[in-house]
């Protein structure tokens, strides 16, 4: 009995090895506060589908196409972009999810949805911004409550809300994004959904400290 001990771990360690990598995709949830930005909410999805394929590496949010008086009084135009990586390092992720292939899915159909090109891209502040767009995101992704209409133009208040509401759902990372992107390099992957790269909600008046990454 003692004898087989040594073969019978080799096995398992050679099953171990052998057995394939779970594929999942991660939804990590961000916000950034006022500064030289506008507030923002915005998500990053990163993984392998469990149907396999090319990897995912893309984030998206939902902002006004320009950052001007105008919008305190009614609709404006919108956009989806995908923010530049000096933005993102200078954010902070609040929370990730786990998605499976079809909550993935409903999360794509909402960005195109909200895409100028292939759905309705009004911008509205107080019903229509950044934090509508990522609670409808996170409801698509599995998470149940996400109503907290006192913190529809608060992004971090209202992710913190979400988080603690879903405690059981969600892994709270409350991490620096230039931190949190060192140790998640980028995946040569796909971008799922086409969207112009940029710098969201840059104040009048005010020089981004972005680089053009």
């Amino acid at each position: 009995m003692i004898a087989r001990r040594p073969g019978a771990l080799a096995a398992l360690l050679l099953a171990l090895v052998a057995w394939p990598a779970q594929a999942a995709v991660t939804m990590t949830f961000w916000s950034r506060d006022f500064g030289t930005y506008f507030p923002h909410a915005f998500f990053q999805l990163r993984g392998t589908l469990d149907a396999g394929g090319a990897p995912v590496d893309a984030s998206y949010g939902f902002t006004a196409r320009s950052i001007t008086p105008a919008l305190l009084f009614g609709n404006v135009p919108g956009r989806i972009e995908r923010p530049r990586l000096s933005y993102m390092q200078g954010s902070k992720v609040r929370f990730a999810v786990t998605l499976n292939d079809a909550q993935y899915g409903a999360v794509l159909a909402l960005v195109r949805e909200w895409d100028a090109t292939t759905g309705d891209s009004t911008y509205n502040l107080g019903k229509r911004n950044c934090v509508t767009f990522v609670r409808e995101a996170a409801r698509r992704a599995g998470l149940t409550t996400v109503d907290f209409p006192k913190l529809m133009k608060k992004p971090t208040s209202f992710l913190r809300a979400v988080a603690a509401a879903n405690a059981a759902e969600v892994g709270v990372i409350e991490q620096d994004g230039k931190t949190y992107l060192a140790e998640h390099p980028p995946l040569d992957g796909v971008v799922p959904v086409a969207a112009p790269v940029s710098t969201p909600g840059t104040l009048p008046g005010k020089k981004a400290d972005e680089t053009k990454k």
